[in-house]
């Protein structure tokens, strides 16, 4: 993970990241047959590692958003991960990068899951209901961005603040009745 973050797929080297867990670089292969098997891994991993931090259930209707948010708190105390992650996903846009696939899935589902989060928390009117897919698309792409921004300046983005105004204020916008201005209690 961290040669991975720190130099990204294409100038990470396969004896840099043996030497780091003390094997050679075949027994390295020995269990990853490729570099590119290895990363993929690696970013499976970094999933599983937040799959495992929600429990047996993803958050439904309004919690999926204010998980979203509680990760963007999360991720400011993870700044490997987060490197990793904003590096690899960038990277994967290029030609035949390993990663790609993964990228495109996982951006895939989350579109889908926030969507479907926003749909169960604002009951939006029929006239209304395609900008959840549009606010999901808004959602992650303010995610990804924080984290660029915060990796570069540390000090002047906070993620979790950031990703509170953007939630609040899709959910005003996608479900007026209950999150708007008006809206009771």
């Amino acid at each position: 993970m961290d040669t991975f973050a720190a130099r990204g797929h294409n100038n990470a080297s396969l004896a840099e990241i043996a030497g780091r867990v003390d094997l050679p670089q075949a027994g390295v292969l020995r269990y990853f047959r490729s570099q590119a098997l290895l990363l993929t891994s690696v970013l499976e991993l970094r999933d599983q590692r937040d799959i495992e931090h929600l429990g047996p259930d993803r958050p439904q209707g309004l919690d999926f958003p204010r998980h979203l948010v509680d990760t963007a708190l999360r991720n400011a105390e993870r700044e490997g991960i987060v490197r990793l992650y904003a590096v690899l996903s960038a990277e994967s846009v290029t030609g035949d990068h390993p990663a790609q696939d993964y990228f495109r899935d996982r951006y895939h589902g989350l579109r889908a899951f926030v969507a479907d989060a926003l749909r169960e928390a604002c009951e939006p009117p029929a006239d209304r209901a395609e900008l959840t897919g549009n606010a999901a698309n808004a959602i992650i792409a303010v995610m990804d961005g924080l984290q660029v921004q915060w990796l570069l300046s540390p000090e002047s983005v906070d993620m979790a603040a950031s990703m509170d105004l953007v939630v609040t204020s899709l959910l005003a916008t996608l479900g007026p009745g209950r999150f708007g201005p008006h809206a009771a209690g």
